[in-house]
Formats: C-alpha cells, structure tokens, sequence
C-alpha cells in the first residue's frame, strides 16, 4: 500500500493538482450556494438514496435494488424540474461573478451606507413604506427593465424623493447596482412561500421575492410601522435596529469594494465598456 501511494504520489503532475484543486473549488461553492435552500436538502436526500442503492447491491436485495436504482433514475430529472428557479439563479450568478458593470471602492463605502440610513431613519421614524434592493452577483436586468431607469450617484436625497407619499414611483422597488440606483417604480416577484406571517403585506412579500431568485438584499420598511427588515436567500429578519441594518448596508458595499481588488471583474468589465461604445 505504501509503494503504491509513493508511485502515485511520484507521478503526480502539476496539471493534475490543478485538476484536483478546481474540481474541490467548485464542489465547495456549490455547496455553500445551496446550504440554506431546498436543493441542499434533496441532495441529502439524493446521498442518502445512493448508499442505500450501494448497499442493497452489496448486500444482494435484488428487488431492492431494481426500486432504488429506478428511483435514482427519475430522481435526476426530478432535480432539474423541480429546482429549476435554484438552476437558473446559480447560473444567473456565474454570469453576474464575471460581468458585474459596476463597483464600488473602499472610500466611497462609507459615504454610501451613511446615505442610506439617512433616508431609512426618516422612513422609520415618519411612518414612510419604502423597498430598496441592493443588486450582487445576480444581474437584476428583468427587474430594472419593468421599472423608470435612473442612472443616478446614491444620495438620501433621491432615495427619499422617490419614495415620498404621493410620488409617482413610491410603490414600486428602488434598485442599486453599485454606487449607483440604477432604477425606480420596479416591479418584483412575490414570494411563493405560504409559510408567512399574515402580517406581511405586499412590499414585504415583494422583498422576499427577489431573494428567492437571485442573491439580492432587499431592504424594507414597513407603512404601518416603521419597522425596517431585511430579506436575504428567501428569509426575512424583522424589527431591526438602526445599528444591525448599518452594519448590513455596510458589509454590502464592502463586498463590492472588495470585488474590485480581483483581477478578472475589472479587466471584463473594462471589455464590457469597450464592446459598448
């Protein structure tokens, strides 16, 4: 045993570490996407069917066998109907990783999540409904498209306008790509859980939504209480302080000014810029 590992170990190549090492890569981000959503517990399901169809093979229960083997069979077509939305947002955010348009450096991080809370404070302690999303890795391009595009720098002032009573687009969801809200008056997916409090009206059911099928964090505040939540990967957490909610808004914008650090996002998003001109 101990030769055989010396002569594999031996001829291992260079190439084959990097083999080994992309494979593992790519296994743990999948399963870091999926942890929190209904796929990862079909896929516990899937393991557990399989060794159960080795075993039954091991062990010669032949009828066993057949029934699992056949279960095994539909169970891959299964997966790829059933999750198809889960399908879909992990390949939208192996596009969106790449082909981001928009970054925010670390400078301008805190300027923006100061901005931000502003116009949440005054939402929160006048009673004003408001639902703000902050675009990531997901491109959101059918959500803005359904909404007025904007295109415009990040400043309470505007988010706060745009949400005022009376204001043509204060139904609607404000979206931000970067530094930038890129679009107002949008229209977002309601969730599909039935799972949720009767309390909910539609802009909380509208913010968890756009979770369901992106990476997105939707910011909410509710009309008839003030109160601010945040929606993430199809959950809610309501009721939240002023502090947590900074703390939240500021990890976004970091995360974009830590984007811009990578190599590759800039230099695509340089070739993006070029194609379009």
């Amino acid at each position: 045993m101990v030769d055989y590992l010396t002569t594999m170990i031996s001829q291992l190549r260079w190439v084959d570490i990097l083999d080994i090492a992309i494979i593992a890569f790519a296994i743990y981000k999948i399963l870091k996407y999926i942890q929190e959503t209904r796929a990862f517990q079909l896929l516990m399901g899937l393991i557990v069917l399989l060794v159960a169809t080795v075993l039954s093979d091991v062990l010669k229960l032949y009828t066993v066998n057949w029934l699992l083997e056949g279960l095994l069979k539909v169970g891959v077509i299964a997966l790829i109907v059933i999750f198809q939305p889960e399908i879909r947002r992990f390949l939208q955010y192996l596009g969106g990783f790449w082909l981001r348009s928009s970054y925010v450096n670390l400078e301008e991080s805190d300027t923006l999540t100061e901005d931000i809370m502003s116009a949440l404070k005054y939402f929160s302690r006048n009673k004003v409904g408001a639902l703000i999303v902050f675009e990531r890795n997901t491109v959101l391009g059918d959500i803005v498209e359904s909404g007025i595009p904007i295109n415009a720098d990040i400043s309470k002032e505007l988010i706060m306008n745009v949400f005022y009573s009376g204001a043509p687009l204060h139904d609607g969801a404000v979206i931000i790509r970067g530094d930038k809200v890129i679009a107002a008056g949008c229209v977002l997916p309601l969730t599909s859980s039935t799972n949720l409090s009767s309390e909910l009206g539609t802009r909380h059911r509208a913010g968890i939504g756009v979770t369901e099928i992106s990476d997105a964090i939707a910011v909410i505040v509710s009309e008839e209480t003030g109160a601010m939540s945040v929606a993430t990967n199809g959950k809610i957490s309501r009721f939240m302080d002023n502090n947590s909610m900074q703390k939240i808004i500021k990890s976004v914008f970091m995360n974009e000014a830590e984007s811009e650090r990578t190599f590759f996002k800039p230099f695509f998003n340089r070739l993006r810029g070029k194609s379009n001109e």
